[in-house]
């Protein structure tokens, strides 16, 4: 008989049907929760609307922080958490949150942070918006869902985590879209702001309804401010991105700090249109300090336009600030705030294309002071100077400049004789205060004028200040060290 083989034993399986009830219960809650989020996009939701749904089905604290931290939405399961803002703030304090973050950033993927002490859990999610990452979505203390009967049963944290998950995915088509939407609104906004700044040709009637668009008020006083950024670095990598930055940070100063500014970011700069009672000069010199504060390395000029009412005043405006700032670049005198009006007489002097043309004027009219000593030369030209501005008035000249009326007649009339100007003919004035228009524009004194030019009024062996009586001979110095000139003999 041949031998029989034992048959092979199957391994019994015991099933948990309380177990795969569970899983089943989790899986479909799972999917509703899916759905729930998923049916989101197709409204008019926004992430707070995301928050309170995820932190109603997980019974969590939700919240959607930005990069930089701001709690842009916060939501509790239990209707009277009014703090919970303030919760969520307090946890952002925390020290071994910044790396956190960092990391999910990097990896695009979600982390969990275990309970810690008497802090609960954490689930912080990424929420990507193509290649960024300009918010996170956390759960805290999540661990429960709700059954589709309406019980609480424990998850042990897997299903927070994947819906948690999933619901920054849904906050990521939100911000998304809102982006898209955001951008479409700024490009007829600036197209509407450029059509104001160019102004030529236009019809006025259009003007007026692109600026009403705008919400321009008519019947107040408006002020252009050009904010020009230095671009000399855009070759280096990054650069376009940096030079988004800071007109976004530009862009935010002004529309938090003035309602009602109409601003612009363009290629190179920020146009902001300020209604009055602004003080445009007060507010341009808080963004050049809060600018350098943020971005050091980046020079930035304003240049501050004439007032107008008429919106098709504004592109006259636009091109006096930009004038303004055209005239500072070319002094060299970058990283200022300066308005059309402070320009005075150097707005038409600008227009010269080469400044060799204007240094070559000064140096022919008062050039030759450039001769003098060096300290002498600077008293001549800082006494001529207030000399023109005291509306030729030796006595209050004297009072401004702490000498004797004495002094600054002798002055005045060896300047006379130093340059051959004669200052009481309208046109050699007129030379003389244009050139020191020049010298103070250039904003190097002396070093305007050559030195060692011959003074015509200094004989040999004369003393160094080159004093001379009505006779020709030198004057005695007399009290405080004022010239006093000698007595003629009979």
């Amino acid at each position: 008989m041949a031998a029989r083989w034992p048959e092979p034993r199957q391994p019994s399986v015991v099933l948990d049907h309380r177990a795969v009830q569970h899983e089943n219960a989790l899986l479909r809650e799972l999917v509703t929760v899916y759905q729930h989020l998923t049916g989101l996009t197709l409204q008019d939701a926004d992430v707070s609307t995301v928050a309170r749904l995820l932190a109603e089905r997980t019974v969590a604290t939700v919240a959607v922080v930005s990069r930089s931290l701001e709690v842009l939405a916060a939501v509790s399961p239990d209707p009277g958490g009014d703090d919970v803002a303030d919760y969520v703030r307090a946890y952002l304090t925390s020290p071994r949150l910044g790396a956190v973050l960092h990391s999910t950033a990097q990896t695009r993927r979600s982390l969990r942070l275990p309970d810690v002490g008497g802090a609960a859990g954490v689930i912080v999610a990424p929420i990507l918006v193509g290649d960024d990452v300009p918010a996170y979505l956390m759960t805290f203390g999540g661990g429960h869902q709700r059954g589709n009967q309406g019980g609480w049963q424990e998850d042990g944290g897997d299903m927070s985590l994947l819906v948690t998950e999933h619901a920054a995915t849904i906050c990521g088509v939100i911000l998304g879209r809102e982006r898209v939407v955001a951008a479409a609104a700024r490009q007829v906004r600036d197209d509407l702001v450029e059509g104001l700044l160019l102004g030529g040709g236009r019809d006025n009637g259009d003007v007026g309804r692109w600026a009403r668009h705008l919400g321009y008020d008519p019947a107040r006083e408006h002020r252009v401010l050009a904010v020009a950024f230095d671009a000399s670095a855009s070759a280096r990598p990054g650069a376009a991105a940096a030079r988004d930055r800071v007109a976004a940070a530009i862009d935010h100063f002004f529309t938090t700090r003035m309602p009602g500014a109409i601003t612009s970011i363009r290629e190179d700069e920020v146009v902001i249109v300020v209604p009055e009672p602004a003080e445009p000069g007060r507010l341009s010199s808080g963004c050049l300090a809060r600018m350098r504060d943020l971005f050091p390395e980046t020079v930035i000029t304003i240049g501050i336009g004439g007032a107008c009412r008429d919106p098709a005043d504004i592109a006259r405006s636009y091109g006096q600030a930009r004038r303004t700032i055209d005239a500072v670049v070319r002094l060299g005198r970058r990283g200022q705030v300066v308005a059309f009006e402070d320009l005075g007489i150097h707005r038409l002097l600008l227009q010269v294309p080469d400044l060799a043309e204007l240094r070559s004027f000064a140096r022919e009219i008062l050039g030759k002071l450039g001769g003098q000593e060096r300290q002498r030369g600077a008293e001549l030209l800082t006494t001529l100077a207030c000399y023109f501005r005291e509306n030729s008035s030796p006595q209050r000249t004297a009072r401004s400049l702490h000498v004797h009326p004495n002094t600054v007649a002798y002055r005045i009339r060896r300047i006379q004789e130093i340059t051959g100007l004669q200052l009481d003919n309208y046109r050699d004035r007129l030379m003389a205060q244009v050139a020191l228009e020049i010298i103070d524009a250039l904003g190097a004194g002396l070093d305007v004028l050559p030195a060692g030019a011959a003074d015509p009024g200094r004989r040999a062996g004369a003393p160094a200040d080159g004093r001379r009586d009505a006779r020709g001979g030198e004057a005695a110095p007399g009290p405080g060290g004022h010239a006093r000139p000698r007595r003629r003999g009979p």
